[in-house]
């Protein structure tokens, strides 16, 4: 994401502390039992339109049973599972006996949005104390009963149990009695020591797994409203471009057709951040999709002229080697006297890296379903930001935002491209338009041709070694993509997401970073740990090469360039979250357990062919070292054999199956994008058209991942993005390990690495 827009967002972002300012509210449940809701302090600060609203997150029922609300949208990473969890752990229910329901949109809730792997370092703390108020409450309500003292009390498992009479009392016995204690004050609230989990720290597999597996439908395009039509809704394959005519009349005519129109979108489309805004198109509404989708065989529609058209992948890389000579447009960051530094140098390379535009090829296409009623609209939707979402919806159609009721539905897949709000806004529109509910869906190739990509860019290094190989100099002219912002030292103009803290900034005394922007027409937006995703492979793959001018052991490069430990101030937070320092001890930690668990020291022993590379990224708050083995066939096809990722995310793992699967999916994502894709243009459209060539990673080319963590005395923190990074650069290093080609454009040229 582009840090300009980081910052926009921040405010909105942040997770207020559970402290005097928030508070819980406590009522009788329809039926009887316990109904417990939150005041976020910024709700009851700055949002005046929910005063009086409350944000339920327990239900206990007179019969006992619990139902805890997941607040964040699920795309995948598990959190409608994770975030029930941190309740019922101090709540001290069995797990067993909870149920979990998805949350509405509702801003009550606080930031409900799922990216950015901020979902547990933003309710690590606040949802726990959730559950110890529930369970406080329950307490003083026994104690009350029994006319004991509450410190002879104790729970277990739902269950509320004075041991000197032997007595035992239900939470459900309890639960409307509860309702009438006043809660405590948050702070006041002494949580469980991790020796006393019982939940968090135990594998657990999704509370919606079983319903996925038998096909039930709970994703977006699987909703089904009463009187809701089909509706497709066609896009120039050139951004931006405006309609001139159509041929709407024969569409109409059309067998199974309602209706076609032409819908006029903003006049400046968005280009930056998460590009919510609605483009010109025909929307065509009928009895079923696939009626719809063949209409637009039919179309005929003229465009107006479009700059954008001028712009091809040929272009930029003609483009992007013209600057590699020229001195960078703008500058990052610059320490001590990086050319100076490279005329002394006693080894000096230079290498230029670069990688393309991605799409997020989210297995379930966007979609959305929309009724509008008059002023009334209520919208089914697997999106990752239903706040932003609900904005742009009342926006275009002239609503008031408190009139757009959002219902979440699961999400299949996501990666950032859900954060965007598009697909929401069309299908409202349509609706408004047609005067009928309507699920609109994109096909496939809209879904890859119209997305917010994650940017190409490239880079051109110098780097220095003095006589012992130490790293003395360090220069990246980086070149990418945006529009020329006023003060590039506030507001980075490209969309990749690199600061002045990359590494090896801060360890190297004479550095450069500076970096040029070329045009793009086209929108870009967050993927799968934003500008970590590229940025690893060039930089780690970079450092591996001047490991082997500096005639040593990659690890040991490393190693030596992180130092003694230290801790170095945060990096600037993200999203509102202030990140933690930056520990050299965590880093030398992660990488000496990756090189024990692959073996690493003794990799000399592997086949002709066979190779280790190892890379390490820090992102999204978590430390990971990778080793990756890959045998290259003679025929120059890369096999990957095993990958090794070993992580420090804190001091807790609170779903270990799911922390698995984030870790192992990550890995794999990041191998995929490596061997297979790339997003290219020509006369401004996309050329890819689906999976025949846009081909994601397929089981045979899926390696088993080992995963391993070191434990640290730090928050937890997140695991759906920074296992993906390091992934990339440790493949391209086997590579060269096996085949001594050095891999310096993605995806993987498989010619080059052909057996001679």
């Amino acid at each position: 994401m582009e840090q300009h827009t980081v910052r926009k967002l921040e405010s909105r972002l942040s997770m207020p502390p559970l402290t005097r300012r928030g508070f819980i509210v406590a009522s009788v449940a329809t039926g009887g039992g316990l109904l417990l809701s939150i005041r976020w302090p910024s709700v009851a600060r700055a949002q005046d339109a929910t005063d009086g609203q409350l944000s339920p997150f327990i239900r206990i029922a007179a019969n006992g049973a619990v139902t805890i609300m997941a607040k964040n949208p699920e795309i995948g990473q598990g959190v409608i599972t994770m975030l029930p969890m941190l309740i019922a752990e101090e709540l001290d229910v069995a797990w067993s006996d909870v149920a979990v329901e998805q949350a509405m949109y509702n801003p009550v809730y606080g930031p409900q949005f799922a990216g950015g792997s901020f979902a547990t370092p933003m309710h690590w703390d606040p949802l726990r104390r959730v559950g110890a108020a529930a369970r406080r409450m329950l307490l003083t309500a026994a104690a009350e009963r029994l006319d004991v003292p509450l410190a002879e009390l104790a729970t277990d498992a739902g269950i509320v149990r004075h041991a000197a009479s032997g007595t035992a009392l239900g939470y459900g016995e309890l639960a409307e009695a509860a309702a009438a204690v006043p809660p405590p004050a948050m702070e006041s609230l002494t949580l469980k020591d991790s020796d006393d989990f019982r939940i968090i720290g135990t594998s657990i597999r999704g509370v919606d797994t079983d319903r996925i597996v038998e096909g039930q439908p709970i994703f977006g395009i699987d909703v089904e409203i009463p009187g809701m039509r089909h509706a497709v809704y066609y896009k120039s394959p050139v951004y931006g471009s405006k309609i001139v005519s159509a041929n709407i009349d024969a569409i109409k005519a059309l067998p199974g057709v309602r209706n076609a129109f032409i819908i006029e979108g903003d006049e400046t489309p968005s280009r930056e951040g998460m590009a919510m805004n609605l483009t010109d198109g025909v929307a065509i509404v009928a009895d079923s999709w696939w009626t719809a989708n063949k209409a637009l065989d039919s179309l005929e529609i003229e465009w107006q002229d479009n700059p954008t058209r001028e712009q091809s992948t040929a272009g930029w890389a003609e483009a992007a080697a013209a600057l590699a000579g020229q001195t960078p447009a703008n500058s990052l960051r610059s320490d001590g006297d990086a050319d100076a530094a490279l005329q002394e140098a006693t080894t000096v390379l230079s290498a230029s890296y670069d990688y393309p535009f991605l799409a997020h090829a989210a297995l379930e296409p966007m979609n959305c379903t929309a009724r509008v009623t008059g002023d009334q609209v209520e919208i089914w939707a697997p999106t990752q930001f239903p706040e932003p979402g609900r904005a742009q919806v009342a926006a275009t159609l002239g609503v008031p935002a408190d009139n757009v009721t959002i219902n979440l539905t699961r999400c299949g897949g996501g990666f950032g491209r859900r954060l965007a709000s598009d697909f929401m806004v069309e299908a409202a529109r349509v609706a408004q338009l047609a005067g009928e509910p309507v699920k609109l869906l994109w096909s496939r190739t809209q879904d890859l041709q119209h997305d917010h990509y994650r940017p190409a860019g490239f880079h051109h290094f110098t780097a220095g070694l003095d006589a012992e190989g130490r790293l003395t100099a360090f220069k990246d002219h980086f070149v990418s993509f945006g529009e020329p912002v006023p003060d590039a030292a506030d507001s980075f103009a490209s969309s990749a997401d690199i600061n002045e803290l990359q590494f090896p900034a801060r360890f190297v005394p004479h550095l450069d970073f500076g970096y040029s922007v070329l045009p793009l027409g086209h929108p870009t937006g967050p993927m799968r740990a934003p500008g970590s995703n590229a940025l690893a492979f060039a930089f780690e793959s970079f450092v591996d090469e001047l490991a082997e001018a500096a005639g040593k052991d990659p690890l040991d490069f490393r190693l030596d360039l992180y130092g003694e430990p230290q801790i170095y101030d945060p990096p600037p937070p993200i999203l509102g979250i202030e990140q933690p320092p930056f520990d050299t001890s965590r880093v030398v930690a992660v990488l000496n357990r990756a090189a024990e668990v692959s073996d690493w020291r003794n990799r000399d022993q592997l086949p002709l062919r066979t190779g280790k590379g190892l890379a390490f990224y820090y992102c999204h708050f978590g430390y990971f070292a990778e080793v990756v083995q890959v045998t290259v066939a003679p025929n120059g096809i890369p096999n990957v054999d095993r990958i090794w990722v070993v992580g420090d995310i804190g001091s807790q793992i609170i779903n270990p199956t799911g922390a698995e699967n984030q870790i192992q999916g990550g890995a794999l994502d990041g191998i995929g994008q490596a061997l297979n894709l790339a997003i290219t243009f020509d006369e401004g459209s996309v050329v890819q058209s689906n999976f025949h060539d846009y081909p994601l990673i397929r089981m045979s080319e899926a390696a088993p991942v080992e995963v391993h963590f070191v434990r640290s005395d730090n928050p937890p923190t997140g695991l759906g993005e920074p296992s993906m990074p390091p992934a990339i650069p440790a493949l391209t290093n086997a590579i060269h390990a096996a085949t001594g080609v050095r891999v310096r454009s993605l995806p993987i040229d498989t010619r080059a690495l052909r057996a001679t």
